[in-house]
């Protein structure tokens, strides 16, 4: 039975030093033009000890972006930014994934190119979600999600070229591999909503097959950049975020997935299984659902690669019984990792954990709520 301090080979390509994942945690820090700092160079590095690193979502255009100060990987300045996380994390003997998104219609005008509206799988605006920005008065907050225009066929097929690009940015300046984000009402998500997505392309309506199309391209074209084992995917297949509508039939969409991502040469599946009502991030409660092990034995089956679970873990215990169950391979922690940068090592011989003060996970107050964290043995 696998120990949550067990190595593991990701994609037999990766070498991970331990079970411990960081997940990935949008932290808004970035310099103007969205540009990773030294800052969030010392935060990663400090959680270099993880056996694996997701960083927070990269933007991968300016028509990404759907949240005010998150980082992008479409510039010159910011590849040289994350070189510097990336440097940074090799210093202190870490291995990282970026993860890389699109927010589709989870976007406001005032953060697009232009002001232009959102993009959107449909015309159909997510009406009970904010995102971070600024309103009329330029006060940073939450606001509501814009009204989206519908893409054009075109447009969704160059936008596969442009992950494909990010992907190949983010080995250039040293990632080890790239997560693409396809959970929690993003784009990818979007498009495989069997009741948003109404498009009548090649890239929607009733079929899985093309639905799933926009993905499976994405997919494809970074594991062409990439090579095997470089690529995972994250999935949300229960999840409610940002006002998506329900799955009729979640669990025949997971397995398709998982079949279809593991014969494409995906290193790991991501999965959440969190039920998260709409909201914003900052008010989001997650309500964990326990390990449903029917369906997981059919996603293990499915998919050949390393399966990622994500669903409130904040306990050795915890992480070691899901392990456990060997339906899976890594746990990843989220919110322990913001006051617990020494996590891995607080886990391993019991020491509390700090619980960070969440008023400071999406701030401009530098530092504070940072990397000013203290590790176990220096209080």
């Amino acid at each position: 039975m696998a120990d949550l301090f067990d190595p593991l080979s990701l994609g037999g390509t990766v070498p991970l030093k331990n079970r411990i994942v960081m997940a990935p945690m949008t932290r808004t820090r970035t310099a103007p033009g969205d540009v990773p700092t030294d800052l969030m160079a010392t935060y990663y590095g400090q959680r270099s000890s993880a056996g694996l690193i997701v960083t927070e979502a990269v933007d991968v255009a300016p028509s990404s972006k759907g949240y005010a100060w998150t980082p992008g990987i479409h510039s010159e300045a910011q590849r040289a930014g994350w070189r510097r996380v990336t440097d940074e994390i090799r210093r202190q003997g870490g291995i990282a994934f970026a993860q890389l998104w699109h927010v589709g219609r989870m976007a406001h005008p005032s953060l697009m190119p232009g002001g232009e509206a959102p993009w959107g799988v449909t015309a159909q605006a997510a009406e009970n979600s904010d995102v971070f920005a600024h309103d009329e008065h330029g006060k940073l907050g939450y606001i509501r999600a814009g009204t989206p225009r519908p893409m054009a066929t075109e447009e969704v097929s160059a936008l596969v070229d442009t992950f494909a690009q990010a992907a190949a940015d983010a080995r250039a300046v040293g990632f080890d591999g790239v997560e693409l984000h396809a959970a929690n009402g993003y784009l990818f998500d979007q498009f495989v909503n069997p009741v948003l997505n109404t498009r009548t392309d090649r890239y929607g309506g009733t079929s899985i097959e093309d639905r799933t199309r926009f993905l499976m391209e994405v997919v494809d074209a970074t594991v062409r950049r990439l090579g095997p084992g470089r690529v995972g995917v994250r999935l949300s297949p229960f999840g409610a975020f940002n006002s998506m509508p329900e799955d009729p039939r979640p669990e025949e969409t997971l397995l398709y997935l998982a079949e279809q991502l593991g014969r494409r040469g995906v290193a790991y599946l991501h999965l959440i299984y969190e039920l998260m009502p709409t909201g914003n991030m900052e008010t989001a409660e997650f309500q964990s659902r326990y390990i449903d092990h029917a369906v997981l034995a059919r996603v293990r089956a499915a998919f050949p690669g390393t399966i990622i679970w994500c669903g409130g873990f904040a306990s050795r215990a915890g992480a070691q019984a899901a392990l456990d169950t060997g339906l899976l391979d890594l746990i990843a922690f989220g919110r322990p990792f913001v006051g617990n940068p020494d996590l891995v090592e607080r886990l391993r011989h019991g020491w509390p954990l700090t619980e960070a003060d969440r008023s400071t996970y999406y701030t401009r107050q530098g530092e504070v709520g940072f990397t000013d964290f203290p590790t176990y043995t220096s209080r």
